[in-house]
Protein backbone atom coordinates (compact mmCIF):
# COMPACT_ATOMS: atom_id res chain seq x y z
CA UNK A 1 0.00 0.00 0.00
CA UNK A 2 1.60 3.55 -0.82
CA UNK A 3 1.25 6.24 1.54
CA UNK A 4 -1.10 9.13 0.41
CA UNK A 5 1.76 11.37 1.22
CA UNK A 6 4.20 9.44 -1.34
CA UNK A 7 4.83 11.17 -4.56
CA UNK A 8 4.87 9.05 -7.91
CA UNK A 9 8.27 9.53 -10.43
CA UNK A 10 6.96 9.25 -13.72
CA UNK A 11 10.23 8.81 -15.98
CA UNK A 12 9.21 8.80 -19.88
CA UNK A 13 11.24 5.17 -19.78
CA UNK A 14 9.06 4.15 -22.78
CA UNK A 15 9.58 7.05 -24.66
CA UNK A 16 13.57 6.83 -24.12
CA UNK A 17 13.65 3.32 -25.32
CA UNK A 18 11.42 4.32 -28.70
CA UNK A 19 14.12 6.81 -29.32
CA UNK A 20 16.64 4.34 -29.42
CA UNK A 21 15.32 1.94 -30.90
CA UNK A 22 13.98 4.16 -33.80
CA UNK A 23 18.07 5.46 -33.85
CA UNK A 24 19.15 2.54 -36.12
CA UNK A 25 16.30 3.04 -38.15
CA UNK A 26 17.31 6.38 -39.72
CA UNK A 27 18.37 6.53 -43.21
CA UNK A 28 21.55 8.04 -44.19
CA UNK A 29 20.02 9.44 -47.55
CA UNK A 30 17.49 11.89 -45.30
CA UNK A 31 20.49 14.31 -44.68
CA UNK A 32 20.51 15.00 -48.02
CA UNK A 33 23.75 15.11 -50.43
CA UNK A 34 23.68 19.35 -50.25
CA UNK A 35 23.74 19.12 -46.25
CA UNK A 36 26.88 15.97 -46.29
CA UNK A 37 28.77 17.95 -48.95
CA UNK A 38 28.11 21.40 -46.88
CA UNK A 39 29.40 19.59 -43.48
CA UNK A 40 32.64 18.34 -45.46
CA UNK A 41 33.13 21.64 -46.95
CA UNK A 42 32.88 23.17 -43.20
CA UNK A 43 35.27 20.53 -42.17
CA UNK A 44 37.81 20.89 -44.15
CA UNK A 45 37.75 24.83 -44.18
CA UNK A 46 38.20 24.41 -40.11
CA UNK A 47 40.79 21.75 -40.82
CA UNK A 48 42.48 24.32 -42.64
CA UNK A 49 41.79 27.12 -39.97
CA UNK A 50 43.80 24.99 -37.78
CA UNK A 51 46.82 24.40 -39.72
CA UNK A 52 47.23 28.11 -40.52
CA UNK A 53 47.16 28.76 -36.78
CA UNK A 54 49.49 25.74 -35.91
CA UNK A 55 52.02 26.95 -38.30
CA UNK A 56 51.51 30.75 -36.79
CA UNK A 57 51.63 30.06 -33.47
CA UNK A 58 53.97 26.95 -33.27
CA UNK A 59 55.42 25.93 -37.02
CA UNK A 60 58.78 27.23 -35.46
CA UNK A 61 59.18 23.99 -32.88
CA UNK A 62 61.72 22.01 -34.30
CA UNK A 63 60.07 18.65 -33.76
CA UNK A 64 60.04 17.49 -37.33
CA UNK A 65 56.49 15.99 -36.61
CA UNK A 66 55.03 17.45 -38.95
CA UNK A 67 51.73 16.99 -37.39
CA UNK A 68 49.81 20.00 -38.70
CA UNK A 69 49.64 18.12 -42.47
CA UNK A 70 47.40 15.71 -41.19
CA UNK A 71 44.56 18.36 -39.84
CA UNK A 72 42.93 18.50 -42.90
CA UNK A 73 42.31 14.77 -43.85
CA UNK A 74 41.73 14.04 -39.56
CA UNK A 75 38.76 16.70 -39.45
CA UNK A 76 37.47 15.02 -42.57
CA UNK A 77 37.88 11.49 -41.29
CA UNK A 78 35.99 12.68 -37.93
CA UNK A 79 33.26 14.04 -39.48
CA UNK A 80 32.16 11.19 -41.64
CA UNK A 81 32.81 8.94 -38.98
CA UNK A 82 30.25 10.74 -36.61
CA UNK A 83 28.07 11.37 -39.29
CA UNK A 84 28.00 7.58 -39.93
CA UNK A 85 27.47 6.47 -36.54
CA UNK A 86 24.20 8.91 -35.89
CA UNK A 87 22.52 6.50 -37.95
CA UNK A 88 23.18 3.24 -36.52
CA UNK A 89 23.79 2.53 -32.81
CA UNK A 90 25.78 -0.71 -33.53
CA UNK A 91 27.41 0.94 -36.05
CA UNK A 92 29.24 3.79 -33.42
CA UNK A 93 29.60 0.78 -30.55
CA UNK A 94 31.73 -0.89 -32.96
CA UNK A 95 33.82 1.89 -34.12
CA UNK A 96 34.03 3.45 -30.39
CA UNK A 97 35.84 0.15 -30.06
CA UNK A 98 37.48 0.07 -32.70
CA UNK A 99 39.23 3.76 -32.48
CA UNK A 100 40.01 2.54 -28.98
CA UNK A 101 43.23 0.47 -30.17
CA UNK A 102 44.29 3.98 -32.40
CA UNK A 103 48.14 4.68 -31.14
CA UNK A 104 50.50 7.01 -32.85
CA UNK A 105 53.53 5.25 -33.84
CA UNK A 106 55.92 8.11 -32.66
CA UNK A 107 54.89 9.53 -29.78
CA UNK A 108 53.55 13.14 -29.15
CA UNK A 109 56.30 15.28 -28.90
CA UNK A 110 54.82 19.01 -27.71
CA UNK A 111 51.98 19.54 -25.70
CA UNK A 112 50.48 21.92 -27.93
CA UNK A 113 49.97 18.75 -30.73
CA UNK A 114 47.25 17.15 -28.58
CA UNK A 115 45.91 20.53 -27.65
CA UNK A 116 45.27 20.90 -31.50
CA UNK A 117 44.10 17.16 -32.66
CA UNK A 118 41.13 17.66 -29.80
CA UNK A 119 40.37 21.23 -30.91
CA UNK A 120 39.78 19.40 -34.71
CA UNK A 121 38.17 16.34 -33.15
CA UNK A 122 35.80 18.51 -31.22
CA UNK A 123 35.02 20.57 -34.55
CA UNK A 124 34.37 17.94 -36.43
CA UNK A 125 31.98 16.31 -33.92
CA UNK A 126 29.93 19.78 -33.93
CA UNK A 127 29.80 19.99 -37.62
CA UNK A 128 28.36 16.66 -37.98
CA UNK A 129 26.14 16.87 -35.33
CA UNK A 130 24.85 20.21 -37.09
CA UNK A 131 25.88 22.56 -33.71
CA UNK A 132 27.72 25.50 -35.74
CA UNK A 133 26.64 28.11 -32.92
CA UNK A 134 28.85 26.01 -30.83
CA UNK A 135 31.65 25.58 -33.23
CA UNK A 136 31.59 29.09 -33.55
CA UNK A 137 32.09 29.72 -29.85
CA UNK A 138 34.48 26.85 -29.83
CA UNK A 139 36.74 28.47 -32.33
CA UNK A 140 35.96 31.93 -31.20
CA UNK A 141 37.44 30.57 -27.21
CA UNK A 142 40.42 28.73 -28.86
CA UNK A 143 41.80 31.65 -30.84
CA UNK A 144 41.32 33.87 -27.61
CA UNK A 145 43.78 31.40 -25.68
CA UNK A 146 46.49 31.28 -28.73
CA UNK A 147 46.17 34.78 -28.50
CA UNK A 148 46.93 34.97 -24.68
CA UNK A 149 50.14 32.36 -24.41
CA UNK A 150 51.41 34.34 -27.26
CA UNK A 151 50.86 37.67 -26.25
CA UNK A 152 49.92 37.56 -22.79
CA UNK A 153 51.12 38.17 -19.57
CA UNK A 154 55.23 36.87 -19.04
CA UNK A 155 54.10 34.18 -16.83
CA UNK A 156 51.61 32.71 -19.22
CA UNK A 157 53.59 33.23 -22.33
CA UNK A 158 57.30 32.40 -21.65
CA UNK A 159 59.26 29.20 -22.58
CA UNK A 160 60.22 27.00 -19.52
CA UNK A 161 63.97 27.56 -20.07
CA UNK A 162 65.66 24.67 -17.99
CA UNK A 163 68.76 23.27 -18.79
CA UNK A 164 72.56 22.30 -18.06
CA UNK A 165 75.62 23.81 -18.43
CA UNK A 166 78.81 22.07 -19.44
CA UNK A 167 82.48 23.98 -18.29
CA UNK A 168 85.65 22.53 -19.17
CA UNK A 169 88.38 23.97 -16.82
CA UNK A 170 92.10 23.08 -15.67
CA UNK A 171 92.10 20.66 -13.46
CA UNK A 172 95.07 21.97 -11.30
CA UNK A 173 92.33 25.53 -11.60
CA UNK A 174 89.46 23.83 -10.06
CA UNK A 175 91.34 22.09 -7.36
CA UNK A 176 92.12 25.46 -6.30
CA UNK A 177 89.15 27.33 -7.02
CA UNK A 178 86.40 24.72 -6.68
CA UNK A 179 84.25 26.03 -3.74
CA UNK A 180 84.49 29.73 -5.14
CA UNK A 181 82.91 28.48 -8.69
CA UNK A 182 80.04 26.50 -7.11
CA UNK A 183 79.20 29.30 -5.13
CA UNK A 184 78.98 31.50 -8.16
CA UNK A 185 76.97 28.89 -9.87
CA UNK A 186 74.69 28.92 -6.85
CA UNK A 187 73.80 32.39 -6.51
CA UNK A 188 73.58 33.24 -10.32
CA UNK A 189 71.27 30.33 -11.18
CA UNK A 190 67.97 29.67 -10.20
CA UNK A 191 67.23 26.06 -8.60
CA UNK A 192 70.65 25.25 -9.90
CA UNK A 193 72.23 21.52 -9.02
CA UNK A 194 75.68 19.98 -9.59
CA UNK A 195 75.01 17.10 -11.88
CA UNK A 196 78.50 15.45 -12.51
CA UNK A 197 82.32 15.99 -12.37
CA UNK A 198 84.80 14.35 -15.02
CA UNK A 199 88.01 15.11 -13.77
CA UNK A 200 91.49 14.37 -16.50
CA UNK A 201 95.14 14.98 -15.46
CA UNK A 202 94.63 17.94 -17.86
CA UNK A 203 90.68 19.68 -17.94
CA UNK A 204 87.21 19.20 -15.84
CA UNK A 205 84.45 18.77 -17.13
CA UNK A 206 81.47 20.50 -14.88
CA UNK A 207 77.80 19.74 -15.65
CA UNK A 208 75.74 22.12 -13.79
CA UNK A 209 71.27 22.03 -14.02
CA UNK A 210 69.41 25.28 -13.31
CA UNK A 211 65.93 25.81 -13.69
CA UNK A 212 65.87 29.51 -15.60
CA UNK A 213 68.04 31.04 -17.30
CA UNK A 214 67.88 34.36 -19.96
CA UNK A 215 70.20 36.17 -22.28
CA UNK A 216 71.81 38.46 -19.60
CA UNK A 217 72.64 36.05 -17.08
CA UNK A 218 74.02 33.66 -19.12
CA UNK A 219 76.38 36.48 -20.60
CA UNK A 220 77.30 37.81 -17.43
CA UNK A 221 77.86 34.25 -15.96
CA UNK A 222 80.53 33.31 -18.62
CA UNK A 223 82.26 36.83 -17.90
CA UNK A 224 82.39 35.79 -13.98
CA UNK A 225 83.53 32.43 -14.42
CA UNK A 226 86.49 33.32 -16.73
CA UNK A 227 87.19 36.19 -14.32
CA UNK A 228 87.61 33.67 -11.60
CA UNK A 229 89.50 30.58 -13.81
CA UNK A 230 90.64 29.67 -17.12
CA UNK A 231 87.01 28.66 -19.25
CA UNK A 232 88.01 26.70 -21.97
CA UNK A 233 84.87 25.77 -23.00
CA UNK A 234 81.51 26.85 -22.17
CA UNK A 235 78.26 24.88 -23.52
CA UNK A 236 74.59 25.56 -22.66
CA UNK A 237 71.74 23.13 -23.53
CA UNK A 238 68.16 23.77 -22.96
CA UNK A 239 65.63 21.50 -22.50
CA UNK A 240 63.28 23.84 -24.06
CA UNK A 241 63.41 25.72 -27.84
CA UNK A 242 64.74 29.03 -26.59
CA UNK A 243 66.71 32.15 -27.99
CA UNK A 244 69.80 33.01 -26.14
Amino acid sequence: MMDENTTVLDLPVGKLLDQVSNFANVDLAGIGFGTFFSMMLISLITSLIMMVLYLQFYGSRATGSQIHRSFPLLGLAVTSIFVCIQFSLPLSLGLLGALSIVRFRTPIKEPEEIGFIMVIISSSIAIATLNLGFLAIMQLFFILALLVLAFGPKSVKRDIQDGVIFLTVPTRELTDKSSALFELLEQDLINGRLESITKSDVNSIISYSFKELNNDAAANLQDKISTLLTLKDWSVFFSQRVSL
